[in-house]
């Protein structure tokens, strides 16, 4: 009776006119405030003192309320009857009750907004080639181009330069941002007490060659942005692959942008992963198959274009069409791929094209790995402007909490300083695309070292005042990174499926061994079955370490520790092991402990054999022999 009681309540219940899930903001929204408010209150216009150009304008002119949806003025004007207060107004067609509900279901979930996208005539359209800048002349505290750009932002502003911050921030957020870790107390006191004129220049130098620390911190950057790394949908039935290895090995080695963007468009076999898209399950709407999440992944991250809306029908929030969305999609597809709007057939089929032939042109009729080589030529061509400005603006965002553009995916967006993103991007191309060289140039700049600023994030790029680096929050590695080094409790190898030869670098390369085959006695060649043995030895470091790993294996397991860390364990006798044991080593004294343990049913040969190798100030190598201590 309860059941049947609680079947008729939910029949009984109100519900939405328009459930909240399928409330759009570009498709549902924008078209109702197109057709009814905008020919008075966008672009010039702005009767009653009323512009909704952009969300802050909207929210500032209190025409909508976000705690009490329902006294939203905007609600009432919309919906009242009163001719003299009504909107539109009378002699114009009333907004129907079900567009309402959708303006009404917009405003309870947060008014969200597209990001970058304002009403209005678009006044703006960015270039696509290069543009050359002149970078004003220097004075006696203004060397840095980035400063000598910016001291002419902040004259015609009439602003003065933020100042510099206090060397223990400087450091942090240097440490912090460039390789994701806090600095020791040791590391902020050497450069607080340093007298050299260009130990912040130098320190960044420092961190920057720290090249697996570096690929650890910005790796999940990249992560986010290519989505890999990731374990649910689409991994399941084939689809998606990961590339973590691929994309270590590349931030290690400081490939180039252009080549690293040109493996992942026309991957090779370790590369091949990111543009196949999700395979979902089941039949899916047309602007969700895997070609069209091609179009729309390249776009989006290599260019700062939104092609998901054009994915569905000519785009409400910029210039892109629905022909050029599945002209990028045809590029990749191996079938032919029939144009859909709005998830229905047109019956026409969609022809392979690049969205900037002024660049040059995709052959429709090559074969689809010549497509995507064409492709990847096209983007990477220095003569795309827009592929340099995305990713300059990207690592601008990244170390100083706001884009040039911004948001970084809408670089249809005026930028708040052309000249600083165009020399920025040249730059970039007049170092062969190296990222760690743009970086470095950011990270060395007055601007970089200057107080923080209290963040902007309702500014769009026009509305945005560069007061110095924005503060913000940790990202959650670097958060977690910070609690294991306060409390020294970091793993002692790296979890991800990386190559091994690249995370240890060349610490082991081309090593020979010194070590001795040990064990706890001299009849070893019989060992008892199950028999255990403990080692331990100790030694000094002196000097800061650069890099060290271990070097180990058991007849027949082992389980080791560094200064009380467990380091890792291994039951697979033949294989050696290597560990990263940099950050497990002090200053000082150093304890290596280790538990081997023999396997088998009856007395078999036993033995360990481990080497610690050290680059400090003086090199170490800490071998197995007859002076470990064994029990």
């Amino acid at each position: 009776m309860r059941l049947f009681m609680l079947f008729i309540a939910c029949l009984l219940s109100p519900t939405p006119a328009v459930p909240a899930a399928d409330i759009d903001f570009a498709h549902d929204v924008v078209p109702v405030l197109q057709k009814h408010c905008a020919k008075c209150h966008t672009g010039k216009e702005s009767e009653g003192g009323f512009s909704f150009n952009t969300r802050r304008l909207l929210l500032e002119s209190q025409h909508i309320n976000l705690k009490k949806p329902n006294e939203s003025r905007l609600l009432q004007l919309i919906s009242s009857t009163d001719e003299e207060d009504q909107m539109p107004p009378a002699g114009r067609a009333r907004v129907p009750a079900k567009e309402a509900d959708v303006i009404r279901q917009w405003i309870e979930d947060g008014a969200e907004w597209e990001p970058g996208f304002r009403f209005g005539t678009a006044g703006w359209e960015p270039p696509l080639l290069p543009r050359r800048v002149a970078i004003p002349p220097s004075s006696k505290n203004l060397n840095h181009p980035i400063d000598r750009i910016l001291n002419a932002y902040y004259r015609r502003l009439k602003l003065k330069a933020p100042p510099p911050a206090s060397d223990d921030i400087v450091i942090r957020r240097s440490w912090m941002d460039l390789i994701g870790l806090p600095p020791s107390s040791a590391d902020t006191e050497e450069f607080a007490q340093s007298t050299d004129a260009n130990r912040h220049d130098r320190l960044v130098k420092e961190l920057l060659e720290r090249n697996n620390d570096y690929a650890e911190h910005w790796i999940s950057f990249w992560n986010d942005l290519l989505r890999n790394d990731y374990a649910g949908t689409g991994y399941i039935d084939g689809g998606r692959r990961q590339i973590t290895a691929w994309l270590y090995r590349s931030l290690v080695e400081n490939k180039p942008y252009n080549q690293f963007v040109t493996e992942l468009i026309a991957p090779t076999k370790d590369s091949n992963g990111f543009i196949n898209g999700i395979k979902w399950r089941g039949n899916v709407n047309a602007s969700q198959v895997r070609e069209v999440q091609f179009a729309q992944s390249i776009s989006q991250v290599f260019l700062g274009i939104n092609m998901k809306c054009a994915s569905c029908h000519d785009s409400f929030i910029d210039r892109w069409t629905l022909d050029e969305a599945y002209g990028l999609a045809a590029i990749y597809s191996t079938r032919e791929l029939e144009v859909h709007r709005c998830d229905k057939p047109t019956g026409r089929i969609a022809k392979a094209k690049w969205i900037f032939p002024e660049l040059g042109e995709i052959d429709p009729e090559a074969d689809q790995p010549e497509r995507l080589r064409q492709l990847a030529a096209l983007m990477t061509s220095p003569r795309n402007g827009r592929f340099s400005r995305t990713i300059v603006n990207r690592l601008w965002h990244r170390l100083m909490g706001h884009g040039i553009v911004h948001p970084v995916d809408a670089m249809h967006t005026k930028p708040w300083d052309a000249d600083l993103l165009d020399y920025l991007a040249g730059y970039l191309q007049d170092n062969n695309y190296d990222l760690k060289k743009v970086i470095a140039h950011i990270a060395t700049s007055n601007a970089y070292r200057a107080q923080a600023a209290p963040a902007q994030n309702w500014a769009t790029s026009e509305e945005f005042v560069f007061r110095g680096p924005e503060a913000r929050h940790l990202t959650a590695e670097q958060f977690m990174d910070s609690v294991w080094h306060l409390t020294g409790t970091a793993p002692a190898s790296i979890q991800a499926p990386v190559p091994q030869d690249v995370y240890l670098g060349d610490v082991v390369a081309a090593v020979k061994p010194q070590g001795q085959w040990i064990w706890s006695h001299d009849a070893a060649v019989s060992a008892a079955a199950g028999e255990e043995a403990t080692f331990r030895t100790t030694f000094e470091v002196k000097g800061k370490v650069t890099r060290a790993a271990l070097v180990i294996t058991c007849d027949n397991e082992y389980t080791a520790w560094i200064n009380g860390r467990k380091v890792g364990a291994d039951r697979q006798w033949p294989t050696v092991e290597r560990f990263n044991i940099q950050r497990l080593l002090k200053q000082g004294a150093n304890e290596v402990l280790i538990v081997g343990r023999n396997a088998g049913n009856s007395p078999n040969a036993a033995g360990l054999f481990a080497e610690v190798i050290v680059e400090a100030n003086s090199n170490l190598r800490i071998s197995t022999n007859a002076d470990w201590e064994s029990a």
